[in-house]
């Protein structure tokens, strides 16, 4: 009786969402942590410049790859091993990408407007954190389908780990500069690379333990590979989304920067390190958990999808509600916690406590839209939010600085979630009318 009311079967399910409810957890600390050590150690202007510079990094960042991670978790999930004729195109394009980020990220360095010495310095030594993100994101999407739970969680905790060695060598050290954290980041990220090799190899063999999908048929290797252009004309909407994101949710930083000062980056930046450690628990749940079998379940198995849908926009709902609350009455704290030259995160905090629902139930409204068809959509709504988060940031931040970014980040992120219900309702196998 429990197997048809739960989406899935409960043991299993709960026993790899604990795990990586776990490792989730240790991640959010880890981030949490880090930006406190160093966001006392360096106080609100060298860390506003670090964390503008690390924020543009980061805008820059999903073009390398541009979506294919996302892709193959769809295509895996729908064609099953058949997805295996894919593999070729994959490595050529991740190759291209990753040389266009790179050089992008290069040239903007040295020539984009404005950006001072320090700051040019910055950004080249965190060049290598482009190409670390993109084997973090690549290996776990195998993990993913692969169902290999343990190892996904050890794999996401990498990053965040690291950087905390990072940044505890900083508080230890009285004589390091920002300069050298920067190259601390990159060194992990090199190594995050190195890490990601064996996992590389066996993709490039199409050595995979497939979940989901019975045993590997010999017949669907046989089918002819498409080319580097179809990869584009499918991955496409992946890559916007995976673009889009990071314009949304870090934009209010790197304008706070030239608009305001690195002082006011710094507050707003630590304010989202906040909320980028609370928005890891819905990530976990559908970025690492259920994306991959969602993508299945929308082909072969509707009335779990739809069961995993309903199921879902009422726990995000419940738990960003009680996530919100807690924000809101914890913020006093981080004055405590990062010092007294972050007075003005409390109020921030206590502003973006409001975007913890949106985040939520918008994370599980919207999941509908990674499947089939609705991709477009989704890519469609996100570019709207993330146009609605430039221009407001502009607006406001003359007038308001770092407040001025918080409220443009809430009416944003009320404006996606206004869009991603729209498009799930558009979703007719859902039944939501």
């Amino acid at each position: 009786m429990m197997n048809r009311i739960l989406p899935m079967p409960l043991r299993p399910a709960l026993n790899a969402l604990s795990l990586l409810w776990l490792a989730t957890a240790a991640g959010a600390v880890a981030v949490f942590v880090t930006q406190t050590l160093l966001a006392r150690r360096f106080g609100p202007a060298e860390y506003g410049l670090f964390a503008s510079s690390l924020a543009t990094i980061t805008l820059v960042a999903p073009l390398a790859g541009f979506g294919l991670s996302q892709f193959r978790l769809k295509v895996f999930g729908t064609e099953g091993w058949q997805a295996q004729r894919w593999r070729r195109a994959s490595e050529r394009f991740i190759v291209a990408s990753t040389t266009l980020a790179l050089v992008g990220m290069a040239a903007w360095a040295e020539w984009g407007p404005p950006v001072d010495a320090r700051t040019r310095q910055l950004l080249w030594l965190l060049l290598p954190v482009i190409v670390g993100l993109l084997a973090v994101e690549q290996i776990g999407s195998k993990l993913r389908l692969e169902e290999r739970h343990g190892a996904l969680a050890a794999w996401q905790l990498w990053m965040p780990l690291g950087r905390l060695l990072v940044a505890a060598y900083a508080l230890a050290w009285s004589g390091m500069r920002i300069e050298m954290v920067a190259l601390g980041y990159s060194a992990v990220a090199v190594l995050a690379v190195f890490a990601a090799m064996p996992q590389w190899r066996s993709m490039a063999r199409g050595d995979w333990a497939l979940r989901g999908h019975g045993a590997q048929d010999a017949a669907a290797l046989q089918v002819r590979p498409p080319g580097v252009r179809q990869l584009c004309v499918q991955a496409w909407p992946y890559g916007m989304a995976a673009v889009l994101y990071p314009v949304f949710f870090q934009i209010g930083t790197v304008l706070l920067k030239y608009l305001a000062g690195d002082a006011a980056a710094g507050h707003f930046g630590i304010a989202l390190a906040v909320m980028t450690a609370i928005y890891l628990f819905p990530a976990t749940v559908y970025q690492k958990f259920l994306l991959s079998k969602l993508h299945r379940w929308a082909v072969h198995d509707r009335p779990r999808f739809r069961q995993a849908y309903r199921w879902g926009t009422v726990a995000m709902l419940a738990s960003g509600i009680v996530g919100g609350v807690v924000l809101a009455f914890a913020a006093p704290l981080a004055t405590q916690v990062f010092g007294a030259g972050y007075r003005t995160v409390v109020p921030l905090l206590q502003v973006l406590a409001l975007c913890v629902p949106l985040r939520f139930l918008s994370t599980a409204v919207g999941s509908v839209l990674l499947t089939e068809g609705h991709m477009r959509y989704r890519v469609y709504a996100m570019a709207l939010a993330a146009l609605a988060a430039v221009l407001l940031n502009l607006a406001l931040i003359p007038a308001f600085a770092e407040m001025g970014a918080a409220i443009a980040t809430v009416i944003a992120e009320a404006l996606l979630l206004g869009l991603m219900y729209r498009g799930a309702r558009r979703v007719d196998a859902l039944e939501l009318d």
